[in-house]
């Protein structure tokens, strides 16, 4: 059995039914296992450690993966969606065990596999100051990302400056994101209070998740942010066979 205590690289992820799940489009079933088995297997597979929080998953189910995952139940809390609830459960761990933990990934669960050990990585450990993120191939300029900042662009007040300064940059993608404690710890800590200021009454079809984390991610972490290969495989090309990437996003 895993020990209570966290090792000191882990993966974590969010497994909440009972409400909409935007990755896979539609509302996540309690207990439903086979959502989440091709990312909880490759865990196994390549001896890592991580922790899911869950609301729904069941003894039975989760049993053969609780040699390498540690399943916590929590209680989904509705002033934020699930993109969002998701920080403040990291935050909170990471802020519990900050003396023991040295590397973290957060990822999404039922869209992500993981490849290959990203904390083995000569271009992980050798940037130790850095976030490494996954991308996708679009800038950040574009209808959807517009969209889907409609509510954050009307509360930050530099929002709309940063859309325009970075609209070339290329589209940061918020499903896989990690790093070390000592930059990833301060990240989350930022990333919450932006949702906790500007984003509990958002009443808009969009999440924030995306526009949060690109917003913060270039106005205050640019010179340190790692994307795309060899972090992720093409966003949305479902690249299965591509043996060279950390991680496998869909």
């Amino acid at each position: 059995m895993q020990s209570s205590l966290p090792n000191k690289n882990i993966i974590l992820a969010t497994y909440i039914a009972g409400v909409f799940d935007v990755n896979r489009n539609e509302i996540l079933q309690g207990d439903d296992i086979s959502v989440i088995e091709a990312w909880a297997e490759s865990i196994v597979t390549l001896g890592l450690s991580a922790v899911v929080f869950h609301n729904s998953l069941t003894k039975d189910n989760i049993r053969k993966y609780e040699s390498n995952i540690k399943f916590v139940t929590i209680k989904f809390d509705e002033k934020y969606n699930t993109n969002i609830f998701r920080y403040f459960l990291y935050n909170e761990y990471i802020k519990k065990h900050e003396s023991i933990l040295q590397n973290i990934f957060i990822t999404d669960i039922t869209d992500v596999v993981v490849i290959k050990n990203p904390f083995v990585q000569p271009l992980f450990f050798n940037n130790v100051n850095s976030i490494f993120c996954g991308d996708e191939p679009k800038l950040l300029s574009n209808d959807w990302m517009y969209d889907h900042a409609t509510h954050l662009r009307s509360k930050i007040n530099d929002y709309a400056l940063y859309e325009k300064d970075f609209k070339e940059s290329v589209l940061l993608n918020c499903g896989i994101v990690g790093g070390s404690i000592v930059v990833m710890q301060p990240f989350l800590e930022k990333l919450c209070h932006i949702h906790e200021t500007n984003n509990t009454d958002n009443k808009t079809a969009y999440t924030g998740d995306m526009g949060a984390f690109n917003y913060l991610a270039r106005t205050q972490f640019n010179q340190h942010i790692i994307h795309g290969a060899p972090i992720n495989t093409i966003f949305k090309m479902y690249e299965t066979n591509r043996l060279d990437c950390w991680f496998m996003h869909k």
